[in-house]
């Protein structure tokens, strides 16, 4: 565990800041993708299970 924190620092410091702002933004866009993605498909499940619902004559609340 120690060797895995040691190497992680290297990394760290051996990067230059360009590098590491360019790895923020990256991050920053992947974060931005995946919750957009699973903010469509939750509306679009449910609207999947309201419409099935409807037709099953449940009723919503």
């Amino acid at each position: 565990m120690r060797q895995l924190v040691n190497d992680v620092k290297q990394f760290l410091v051996s990067e230059d800041g360009p590098t590491a702002v360019e790895y923020a933004v990256m991050l920053a866009l992947i974060v931005v993708v995946c919750l957009t993605s699973i903010s469509t498909i939750g509306t679009r499940a449910n609207t999947t299970f309201t419409t099935v619902s409807g037709k099953l004559g449940g009723t919503s609340s």
